[in-house]
């Protein structure tokens, strides 16, 4: 019986869609979404533009207008066709019903703002509904719908899957999440997401990003050809995890500034950064074809290009911080373990690569040559396609103000805490070669 009662509600959108032309698929697509869990009940507030709703025609009245008096009748099959069916909600492991309660629906002018706050778009859903005499296009108005899920408790972890990437080629989902007593969450996707846990627990965070780190290491081109200009004339893991390691330090360093907003926030300075990326590799080729230095003096420099790098991976985490909840601090550092291991996978690899092609293919030095020439060929063709991204920019000096000083204080004292790190480790190197040289001495004599 209940599956009789859906098809004959149904029959009318169905016949639509067999009746209609399909509408052009739409370039650029906004949802606005809010969710409220209150009580025994999860709300849903959801805009998208009507022309989102393909394969519907929607009946006109005069020159092209929108007949409102029976657009409204197909409103809640269109909510559920193009919207429910491809948002799921959880409750903790528990799916929420697929389809829910449809409180209100209805259609607005592209001029109403009343989806800047949760209380306003709420009446504006439920309030009194557009005339019937209103002169509008099918292509040019909003669609605003209720769905009412009902929940065991709003004090529940929710997770959302807003699957709604097929209603433009680019569809952009802006969602606030209210909590009962808390503070708003505003979250961002762009295309399908997948599962997006609103408020994350701490451990779930962290697998999270542990797993973004260790992929972004893999897809980073520029940072796989800098790890390879370090490995290339040190395979010997003893000498690799000193430079490695001054390279964790130092991105990590710069990665968590710029998450607390201590980088700057111009329009210039990613670019800069992506410039000084591709000459950080440009360099240490080079210096593998002149001869590379010693670790210490590696390592140190390796330091000084790893702050840059730091800068780097923090553009790719823009995006995805809103994913840490209120694990923001768990979240980085387990982005920088993720790289790590991204990392340790890279030299596992390439340390015997490296080996057996010095051994049996060619000489060292020539291999070192070679190998560094081409790095050096690609490193040097990003920076001079980076460097006139960069070019477009005009760099303005900043206010002096308050801020400003504030700002350039705690910086001042990240570069002296590091300075102090460096003074330190360097004297620990000093110690240990100094004894292992006086043992070796009392060895020998």
């Amino acid at each position: 019986m209940r599956q009789l009662l859906y098809t004959i509600r149904f029959v009318p959108a169905l016949l639509l869609t067999l009746a209609c032309s399909a509408h052009d698929i739409p370039n650029d697509v906004t949802v606005q979404a809010f969710l409220k869990p209150e009580g025994q009940r999860l709300d849903l507030l959801v805009r998208v533009p009507l022309k989102a709703m393909r394969d519907m025609d929607f009946p006109e009245r005069g020159p092209g207008y929108l007949d409102l008096a029976r657009v409204d009748l197909l409103l809640p099959d269109a909510a559920i066709l193009w919207i429910s069916d491809f948002i799921e909600l959880y409750e903790g492991d528990t799916r929420l019903p697929r389809r829910p309660q449809i409180i209100a629906t209805r259609v607005s002018l592209p001029s109403d703002k009343s989806f800047g706050s949760y209380e306003e778009a709420l009446a504006h859903v439920t309030g009194p509904k557009l005339p019937a005499d209103t002169n509008v296009v099918w292509n040019q108005v909003m669609f605003d719908v209720l769905f009412e899920y009902p929940i065991q408790s709003d004090r529940s972890q929710f997770s959302i899957h807003p699957g709604l990437a097929r209603l433009g080629l680019r569809v952009v989902t802006a969602l606030r999440f209210l909590p009962p007593g808390g503070a708003v969450r505003a979250f961002e996707f762009t295309g399908d997401p997948g599962l997006v846990r609103i408020d994350p627990r701490w451990h779930q965070a962290s697998l999270r990003f542990v797993e973004l780190g260790f992929f972004h290491i893999l897809d980073g081109t520029d940072h796989l050809l800098f790890l390879l200009c370090l490995v290339i004339p040190f395979r010997r893991l003893r000498s690799l995890i000193v430079v490695v390691t001054a390279f964790t330090v130092a991105h990590s360093i710069t990665l968590l500034a710029s998450a607390y907003n201590f980088a700057p926030d111009s329009l210039w300075f990613p670019p800069l950064i992506e410039t000084l990326i591709a000459m950080s590799i440009v360099y240490m080729a080079f210096e593998n074809i002149v001869g590379a230095s010693s670790v210490q003096r590696r390592w140190m420099i390796t330091f000084g290009f790893g702050l840059v790098h730091g800068f780097g991976f923090s553009f790719a985490l823009r995006d995805t911080l809103q994913f840490a909840g209120s694990h923001l601090l768990t979240s980085l550092l387990s982005f920088n373990v993720g790289v790590e291991l991204g990392q340790l996978l890279v030299l596992v690899l390439l340390i015997p690569a490296l080996e057996l092609l010095f051994r049996f293919v060619t000489a060292e030095r020539i291999g070192t040559i070679i190998l560094s020439a081409l790095v050096a060929h690609t490193g040097w063709h990003w920076m001079i396609e980076r460097g006139e991204r960069l070019r477009q920019f005009r760099f303005q000096w900043p206010e002096v103000n308050a801020a400003l000083l504030a700002s350039a204080m705690r910086w001042l004292m990240a570069i002296v805490l590091v300075a102090g790190l460096m003074w330190l480790v360097l004297t620990l190197l000093r110690h240990r070669a100094a004894r292992s040289a006086d043992s070796k001495a009392a060895r020998i004599g």
